[in-house]
């Protein structure tokens, strides 16, 4: 079984790149199921017609983070799509779900959706404790487990990933969408890397006009973000899992870019 996992898709360069790219992906990886991040879709947040966008791409699940509510329109398509994630350890009376279990190749897959706690602007629960939780309350219904990290601290996300070694085929992090160079199998056969980067302008700082991103750390009044134009990427990973034992044999980092 190969599972694709795909970096935060930022704005309308993301999404086009996206569309353009995702299906050539999939078959170059002979990818058997697809995980794409899109909490970064409208810029900050996600809208259902971008939802059914990245669907429409070839996406079998959709994952969010610190950015799920930023577009309030997307709240009643959380709770009626099984197959878009937030954070399961937001609060409990929060609009959707942090975890699903899918078909995959006649196994059943579950994927759950953590947000991390450093340096983080509000107070989630503790993701190694929910991640217990969900584990727990879910055995016997599944046959593997995936597990992304949505996170600023790559000390917590390596941190997850050894927590989780063994017990999950696959952990991945995202939010700082810089792919980084330590894609492995930990000891105990997880498949992880610390992030899988973003889909979106390659000439740019994490999607934004560098003149812009420079201004706000110079102090300058800003406006809006924009996208960068240019040239884009679709970055993420394929893990290549050992269904039959559970165990990932490798992961393979993806860059694919195309021009803008």
């Amino acid at each position: 079984m190969k599972i694709l996992a795909v970096g935060d898709v930022v704005s309308k360069p993301g999404l086009t790149t996206l569309r353009r790219l995702l299906r050539a992906v999939k078959k170059q990886h002979a990818a058997d199921f697809t995980i794409v991040n899109g909490e970064n879709a409208a810029g900050v947040g996600i809208t259902p017609d971008q939802a059914d966008e990245i669907f429409a791409a070839g996406a079998d699940v959709i994952t969010l983070g610190n950015h799920v509510y930023n577009k309030r329109q997307i709240v009643p398509y959380l709770d009626d799509c099984a197959y878009i994630l937030r954070p399961a350890n937001n609060a409990p009376q929060q609009p959707g779900r942090g975890f699903g279990i899918y078909d995959c190749k006649g196994y059943r897959l579950l994927v759950m959706n953590l947000i991390g706690r450093c340096e983080m602007a509000f107070g989630p629960d503790n993701p190694f404790l929910c991640a217990d939780r969900i584990l727990r309350e879910a055995r016997g219904q599944y046959d593997l487990a995936v597990c992304e990290i949505h996170a600023s601290a790559t000390s917590e996300k390596l941190a997850m990933g050894f927590y989780l070694d063994g017990r999950c085929c696959a952990v991945y992090g995202t939010h700082t969408h810089v792919q980084t160079a330590d894609a492995r199998v930990n000891p105990k056969g997880t498949g992880y890397i610390t992030d899988l980067g973003m889909t979106g302008p390659v000439w740019s700082v994490l999607g934004v006009e560098p003149a812009q991103s420079i201004a706000m750390f110079r102090g300058d009044l800003t406006e809006y973000f924009r996208a960068a134009p240019g040239e884009t990427a679709l970055m993420g990973a394929v893990f290549d899992i050992d269904e039959a034992a559970g165990r990932c044999r490798a992961v393979t980092p993806v860059c694919e870019t195309m021009e803008g």
